[in-house]
């Protein structure tokens, strides 16, 4: 028989009573804390409603309620840095003859592996440079998933510039100290690829940045990383692994190798191995706060008396974010109480409880994340991972909509969010130039816009189809291929020595330029490089920005902060203009009111509350405090 919420409440307030009758100091704390309240606050004071015994009830209850968490600890969702010695090619007499170290001894050795003849004479020529290469591994990496790689050139080396340079095919592996000598361990990846020298905003570059330099998306994984939950030394038991496992598939099934099962699998006392649901594969943080926020053992008739208090918290600010994770891990009986929360005038409930039942693959959360996307710069990565969780209609559709946002941030963030939806959908399919890199076009609105990227694949997006170069360019892309615009015409030279001149012509749109840049031989790095001399020199109108993606945790204002902050502008916004207002009524009396100062339509126009706070904080699942994003915080600065 379902029990009705009364009934759920009478049975946790009799268990309340009973459990204050068996504990007698608790009970005196008890009315000692709400005879304090009733002096301080009067009788109509807050704090009163919140102790009454139906609340205390629910709160007893809830804290008898054991969670995931409660035995588990997050295994594997750190980064995994793997690294190796390796050699550029294609450099314009930039390179240098490395000395004598431990790296060029392992350069050696790879190198003589591969069945180079003269090895010594190849590392000593100017168009190679030794360099050493890292990237990182991310939580849940599968074999054959690509990730970025960073470059630099030795401290000791004579190299002055990576720029026009290739990354020959390089073994990564993970290196410790261990009696006191460097080792390595299994090769772990690969990378290889054109060398992007970090762009910059000026358009020029130090002799630092020019030994610098990165590959997007240049590392192939050839492994793959579990993540999983370990239990804490205190709880460790064959039974209570079997158990935790079994509490989070009933809450978690997925199609796992064309089977559909539950996503847990204990594999020891002390191990529990977590296959990754698709609705969580671009959020695995999230992933594993929800997983630590299922219960274990619930009281009985509890579920309906958590709802109900969990009801009550979500509806506050300060405790919204720790009761969206829990309704989210009770599930789809949790829905109508998440809804509940999108009528919130408190625009920080309704961005949680719509995040929520995103997760849930609720459509109607979809434009309340929009909303949160673009009036909330803290919210805007959370807003972003859960339209691509929704994948349906109205998901897209919101994203869509922010394509044409005035916030760069915002438009390049839906559109990466859509392609990792669905990389064949029109809006975003592009097209590949020579195997080169991707190109994409989108004709929406808002100001011109030009995104290239130093991470996760190498692309260029144009926001908008007008990106008209104007005369008087004459820009570099790479060391042989020059760009002169003149007459609303562009000329595409191509100098290499040894080879006949190439050249070609086209409009002098950015487009069509790149295009013809690409036709004679050019990369990626040589295109970017063109696009930033082309903004340093004013001849490209249109906004240029590099790596403009939503992060968690890049030091912005918490959302609790800058929702506050904004309802206090506004708030205060408010106080101004009944001031004004009652200046106004007051003049009027002497002068008699017109239709031209009537202010009944004032529009308050929302204030960007983007202001950066040097510490980004996330509330734990288990109890509603602040801490640093677990996840997101081991990864690489």
């Amino acid at each position: 028989m379902t029990l009705t919420r009364n009934h759920s409440l009478g049975f946790a307030m009799q268990r309340t009573a009973h459990h204050l009758h068996t504990k007698p100091v608790m009970c005196v704390v008890i009315v000692a804390a709400i005879l304090t309240a009733s002096l301080l606050t009067g009788c109509a004071g807050p704090m009163i409603r919140s102790q009454s015994p139906e609340v205390e009830a629910l709160i007893l209850m809830e804290s008898e309620t054991r969670l995931v968490g409660d035995y588990t600890s997050p295994w594997g969702t750190g980064y995994q840095k793997i690294e190796r010695a390796a050699l550029i090619t294609g450099l314009a007499g930039t390179g240098s003859d490395p000395p004598p170290s431990p790296q060029r001894q392992t350069l050696m050795a790879d190198i003589q592996t591969r069945g180079v003849v003269e090895p010594n004479r190849l590392l000593a020529s100017d168009s190679t440079s030794l360099v050493w290469v890292h990237g990182y591994l991310p939580p849940g990496v599968r074999r054959g998933d690509r990730f970025d790689i960073s470059i630099e050139v030795p401290s000791d080396n004579e190299t002055t510039s990576l720029s026009g340079g290739w990354l020959m095919e390089t073994r990564l592996t993970e290196m410790a100290v261990l009696g006191n000598r460097v080792r390595d361990g299994h090769v772990l990846g690969v990378a290889e690829g054109p060398v992007l020298v970090d762009p910059v905003t000026t358009g020029t570059l130090d002799s630092m940045s020019r030994l610098r330099g990165r590959v997007p998306g240049g590392g192939v994984s050839l492994t793959s990383r579990s993540l999983g939950l370990v239990l804490t030394p205190d709880n460790r038991s064959v039974a209570l692994s079997k158990r935790i496992g079994d509490s989070i598939n009933r809450r978690f099934h997925a199609v796992l190798r064309g089977a559909r099962r539950g996503v847990a699998t204990p594999k020891t006392d002390r191990f529990i191995e977590l296959e990754i649901p698709p609705v969580y594969q671009h959020n695995l943080s999230r992933y594993i706060r929800v997983v630590r926020c299922i219960t274990v053992n619930e009281p009985a008739g509890g579920k309906l008396a958590r709802l109900e208090l969990l009801g009550r918290q979500l509806a506050d600010p300060v405790t919204a974010p720790s009761a969206s994770l829990r309704l989210e891990a009770i599930g789809r009986d949790a829905i109508v109480t998440l809804k509940k929360g999108l009528e919130s005038k408190d625009s920080e409930v309704r961005f949680h409880a719509a995040e929520a039942l995103a997760y849930l693959g609720e459509p109607m959360a979809a434009s309340h994340l929009a909303t949160a996307a673009s009036t909330l710069r803290s919210a805007r990565f959370a807003a972003m991972k859960a339209l691509g969780a929704l994948d349906d209609a109205t998901g897209i559709d919101a994203l869509e909509s922010l394509l044409s946002s005035p916030s760069t941030e915002t438009r390049y963030g839906a559109f990466r969010t859509l392609w990792e939806m669905d990389h064949a959908a029109p809006i975003v399919r592009g097209e590949k130039l020579a195997d080169a890199f991707w190109l994409h076009v989108l004709e929406v609105d808002g100001p011109p816009l030009v995104h290239a990227t130093r991470s996760v694949r190498p692309e260029i997006v144009f926001f908008g189809k007008d990106h008209k170069i104007q005369d008087g360019l004459r820009a570099e892309a790479g060391a042989a291929i020059v760009v002169v615009v003149e007459n609303n015409e562009a000329v595409i030279s191509r100098f290499m020595s040894g080879e006949s001149d190439q050249l070609a012509t086209t409009s002098s749109q950015a487009v069509s330029i790149i295009h013809k840049i690409v036709d004679l031989g050019g990369s990626y790095p040589d295109v970017v490089q063109f696009l930033q001399q082309a903004r340093t020199m004013r001849k490209l109108d249109s906004r240029l920005a590099f790596d403009a993606v939503p992060s968690d945790n890049d030091g912005r204002m918490g959302i609790h902060e800058e929702a506050a902050a904004a309802k206090r502008e506004l708030d205060t916004d408010d106080h101004d203009r009944e001031g004004e207002d009652e200046e106004i009524e007051n003049d009027k009396s002497f002068r008699g009111a017109s239709n031209e100062d009537s202010r009944e339509n004032l529009q308050i126009p929302y204030k960007d509350a983007s202001i950066q706070n040097s510490n980004s904080f996330q509330r734990d699942a288990n109890g509603g405090k602040e801490r640093t994003a677990p996840l997101r915080s081991e990864g690489p600065s």
